[in-house]
């Protein structure tokens, strides 16, 4: 009854956005997830899988069906067929903005499974309280958030306890269960990635502690096997469980289970002296088959080297000083020690609780439990998109810990009560007596005081937490808002607005040029051609849009003619105070512009003002008064006035007042700004051939 509560709590808790605004996708990448998932259901899996999108990419396209982990589009599929079938009439739609909340009760339930099978039902049912209001998963799983993060935490969990579940019992049922929970996870995420070398990790650690038993090896053996042939038949992950180097732990400690069976086994069969002489050459030569075939694997390109991002996780300054276009993801930037108390706030002090412990009754479960945590702190640290993986493991170290607590202090609560022992009827010493009610008052005092600041403690989880998914997680960013001087609510729904426009008041073959960001909210929203977005595989495509932004009219219609461009698209924020627009990204389009050969005259130091500074006044740099995103952001902007006392053309999110007013756009005319100018469209003219 209790876990029923909570996972009806996990559903309920992530529908603000949908009572505040509509059933509306939030972000970006969950508009490209729900046109092909509208794509799956309308045109069947085959037309899907083989699907050539040439509305993306212009003019390289994409191939849909190789290109994406399909996991979340099949399983939405499947649940609006199965609807259908059950005459519950219900569009795609609200299928993928509510299928993150209901894979949140589910991973509910499987949080409360797995701290139960690592330490008992009350802590599990703590974990899975706090899994369904932490603000740390919550982020991705609210109403809308249509991303691959929504099923693939419950897909992961499962895992995790299919495989606790295998290496307790060594039953070939439950490693295959976790085998098959493991391809749920592959189809689903990249992330799986971490699930497959944790799972290893576990395996070495149990080795070396002694505690390799044959459990583990029938444990490991199956899922390795059956988990790498399902995982293959993934089309995006191919022959990577094989070949590349981030799945080469799994691969290695496979063959370790096999040497260590092999070398139990003739142990069994062969005298101890003749043993030790075998085992040491057996040693060497193993070792050294494997080290030289490695090093040629690699040489010869068999073995893939790491790829960009897990290079970042590694060395954080990777990707900042060889990738800019990984760096410039907000999500792939380090976390902040205040992001850590914001998602997770009284789970950080309870953390390192439940480790202890989990290290003073270590067993099988608990070693993996306290791996997944460090490891996965670790990692959150690094990446701020990774802290969705920390979450379940500090809301499950979390419930241990004040599972273990409140059962050690609630026995003091009574005198004589479980825990304490009774004082002889019979006893003579009064001092005795007296001495032990005077120490039980005082663990009873002790024992409620605890009780109550645990209470109290919880009780601010749970509000803090409430409070964080209703005002920073529920707002999607496809319609904003804020607040008026008497309190009430303004919707800014600009992004709509310029999506509809395009859809209806511009040609359908028409060929749009943004920044990659906004690509896929403009191919299913407007249904119109774009040149980049968020998939991000083609960084010298990327940069050839960030050369046209960040140049001079004239280099900059060069660009666009060589990429037939008809419109070009940017986000302002300087009349509503927007922050996250196309100005304050614009530093990201120069580095990414000036990372290949083509865009190599672009510097970054030349977009300063002299002080060193990024500035859009007269103090600014002519290089970017003078660019195209300047003049796009701000044509006509000078004759606005945004604030009371200040003069036209004063920017409200960089605080100044624009450097460069008058100007005419030559190549370029204004076709549609919305509302509150936070999107503006411009379409290239058609010069004649005596030029600008």
């Amino acid at each position: 009854m209790m876990l029923q509560r909570i996972t009806y709590l996990t559903f309920s808790t992530r529908l603000f956005s949908v009572l505040r605004f509509e059933s509306v996708i939030h972000e970006f990448d969950p508009y490209f997830n729900y046109r092909t998932t509208k794509h799956l259901a309308e045109q069947g899996f085959y037309n899907f899988h083989n699907w050539f999108d040439d509305r993306a990419w212009y003019p390289l396209g994409r191939i849909i069906g190789g290109t994406i982990y399909p996991g979340l589009m099949v399983t939405s599929a499947v649940l609006y067929r199965l609807m259908w079938l059950a005459n519950i009439t219900v569009d795609i739609r609200n299928v993928c903005v509510f299928l993150a909340p209901f894979f949140s009760s589910l991973t509910t339930i499987v949080t409360y499974l797995l701290t139960k099978e690592i330490h008992s039902s009350g802590a599990g049912l703590v974990a899975g309280a706090m899994i369904s209001i932490v603000p740390g998963y919550i982020s991705r799983s609210v109403a809308g958030s249509y991303d691959n993060e929504g099923i693939a935490i419950f897909c992961m969990l499962l895992t995790y306890y299919t495989w606790i579940k295998a290496v307790k019992t060594g039953a070939i049922l439950w490693a295959t269960l976790a085998a098959l929970a493991y391809f749920y996870m592959v189809s689903s995420w990249g992330g799986y990635v971490f699930l497959i070398n944790l799972i290893p990790l576990h395996v070495l650690a149990l080795m070396a502690t002694g505690r390799f038993t044959h459990r583990v090896y029938i444990a490991y053996s199956t899922l390795y096997t059956i988990g790498t042939i399902l995982s293959m038949q993934i089309s995006f992950v191919g022959f990577q469980p094989v070949q590349s180097s981030e799945h080469m732990l799994a691969f290695g400690v496979f063959g370790l289970c096999q040497l260590h069976a092999f070398v139990d086994y003739v142990r069994s069969a062969v005298p101890k002296e003749h043993f030790d002489t075998l085992f040491q050459a057996l040693i060497v030569t193993i070792a050294s088959v494997v080290a030289l075939t490695g090093l040629a694997l690699t040489v010869t390109g068999k073995i893939s080297p790491w790829t960009g991002r897990f290079y970042s996780l590694l060395d954080p300054s990777y990707a900042k000083n060889h990738i800019p276009i990984i760096a410039s993801v907000s999500e792939h930037q380090p976390t902040s020690w205040s992001s850590f108390y914001f998602d997770l706030q009284i789970l950080v002090f309870l953390f390192p609780a439940g480790l202890y412990f989990c290290f003073s009754k270590l067993s099988d479960a608990n070693i993996f439990i306290i791996l997944y945590g460090v490891t996965s702190i670790y990692f959150a640290g690094v990446m701020v998109r990774l802290m969705l993986v920390l979450a379940p493991v500090m809301c499950i170290l979390s419930g241990i810990a004040i599972s273990h607590l409140l059962t050690k202090y609630i026995r003091n609560m009574e005198v004589g009560g479980p825990g304490l022992a009774p004082v002889p009827e019979n006893s003579s010493n009064r001092k005795a007596k007296a001495r032990y009610e005077q120490q039980s008052s005082v663990k009873n005092e002790v024992a409620i005081g605890f009780v109550l600041l645990v209470t109290f403690l919880l009780v601010t989880y749970t509000f803090h937490c409430t409070w964080v998914t209703s005002e920073a997680y529920s707002s999607p960013s496809i319609v904003l808002s804020a607040r008026s001087q008497d309190g009430g609510r303004i919707i800014f729904d600009d992004f709509r607005e310029a999506y509809y426009w395009l859809k209806m008041n511009t040609p359908e073959d028409a060929r749009v040029m943004s920044w990659w960001d906004y690509g896929y909210q403009i191919t299913a929203m407007a249904n119109r051609t774009i040149l980049v977005d968020n998939n991000t595989w083609n960084n010298t495509h990327i940069s050839r849009v960030g050369q046209a932004m960040a140049s001079t009219e004239e280099k900059a219609y060069e660009i666009m003619k060589e990429l037939d461009v008809d419109y070009v698209l940017v986000i302002f924020g300087g009349l509503t105070g927007y922050s996250s627009d196309d100005i304050n990204k614009f530093l990201w389009m120069v580095r990414i512009g000036g990372s290949t050969d083509r865009g190599a005259h672009i510097k970054e130091m030349d977009y300063y003002a002299p002080s060193g500074d990024f500035r859009i006044d007269k103090e600014g740099s002519p290089v970017l008064l003078n660019c195209l995103m300047y003049k796009m952001c701000y044509y006509r902007f000078g004759q606005v006035y945004t604030e009371g006392g200040k003069a036209p053309g004063y920017d409200r999110v960089r605080g100044a007042e624009i450097g460069n007013k008058d100007f005419e756009l030559d190549v370029l005319e204004e076709a549609y700004t919305t509302e509150h100018w936070l999107v503006r469209i411009y379409k290239v003219k058609d010069l004649s051939n005596r030029g600008v």
